[in-house]
Parts: C-alpha cells; sequence; structure tokens
C-alpha cells in the first residue's frame, strides 16, 4: 500500500533534520500530525478513534509544552512528540515514550562521551558534526523520537490496517 510509508519517510526527514541542523520545522511536524487524518480514515478509522487520538496529541502537547517552558527539552521535540501521539492515541503511547526515552538516554550518554573526544579530522569539515560535538549544544532529540515512532509504528492501528490492502 502506497500509503504505509509516509509515516517512516516523515520519521526519517525529522531525524535528519534534528541531526543537520538541530531543528525540527513546524512545517514538518504539521505534515505529520495532518497527513495522520486522511490516512486514517482510509484505514477505516472512526471519528471515536480519531477523537482518542486527538485526545492523546492533546495529554502530549500539554506535558511536552511544560517541559519545553522548563527548559528541559526543544519546542521542535514537543510538538513531533505530539503529533507522533496522535499517531498512536493512548493505546501505544506509553510504549512509544518508553522506547523514545531510552533512546533518548543512550543518544544522550553517547553524545556526552563522544564529545570527550576530540572530533576526527574528516568531520571538522562537517558543520552539523561540529555544531554537534560542541558541549554547548543540546541533543537531537528528534533522533530518539522517530526511532521510537519506527519501533511502534507496526503495531499502530494505521500499520495494521493499511498492512491487510
Amino acid at each position: 500500500m502506497v500509503l504505509l510509508p509516509i509515516f517512516p519517510l516523515l520519521m526519517a526527514l525529522a531525524a535528519s533534520s534534528d541531526l543537520l541542523t538541530m531543528r525540527i520545522s513546524n512545517r514538518l511536524v504539521g505534515i505529520v500530525a495532518i497527513s495522520f487524518f486522511p490516512i486514517a480514515f482510509f484505514a477505516g478509522a472512526d471519528l471515536s478513534l480519531i477523537g482518542m487520538h486527538l485526545a492523546a496529541a492533546a495529554l502530549v502537547l500539554t506535558i511536552t509544552f511544560g517541559l519545553f517552558a522548563l527548559g528541559w527539552i526543544g519546542g521542535g521535540d514537543a510538538k513531533l512528540t505530539a503529533a507522533i501521539g496522535l499517531w498512536f492515541g493512548f493505546e501505544l503511547l506509553l510504549p512509544f515514550l518508553f522506547y523514545a526515552s531510552l533512546f533518548g538516554g543512550v543518544l544522550t550518554l553517547a553524545l556526552l562521551v563522544g564529545r570527550r573526544q576530540p572530533l576526527p579530522a574528516l568531520l571538522l569539515r562537517a558543520d552539523w558534526a561540529v555544531r554537534l560535538h560542541h558541549p554547548k549544544t543540546g541533543v537531537p532529540y528528534g533522533i530518539a523520537l522517530a526511532l521510537a515512532a519506527m519501533i511502534v509504528y507496526p503495531q499502530s492501528f494505521v500499520f495494521t490496517q493499511l498492512a491487510i490492502f
């Protein structure tokens, strides 16, 4: 089915954008969120299921906005987490958040260790690598979010319904 790879493609774009620029654009987050609706309807979701997915996304956005306000996560990460929550609803929200935390922790530790080492000469010409290596640069958490989303996606309503077409 042609619609099945849309979400993975959007996750790859989010992860690569965060890695290369330390930003996840509002446009990309909007596309992640908006694309859920026609794909979910095509997969056979009814309005009550869509409403529950919206409620899950609203809850995630409320919590992540608070974390952003405290300076603990970036704004793009907060919005992307909510947009991904829209795709998974309450049913898969906890597994997604668990994997995101796990991958985020590993990514953070890898960056802390890596930043103590000199950057290889080949990467000194890559702006994104120099920026990522700097100790004051944050963590491109969009990578962890995208990986977690890809682990959980095959269990989602959209995936399971589209996979049978």
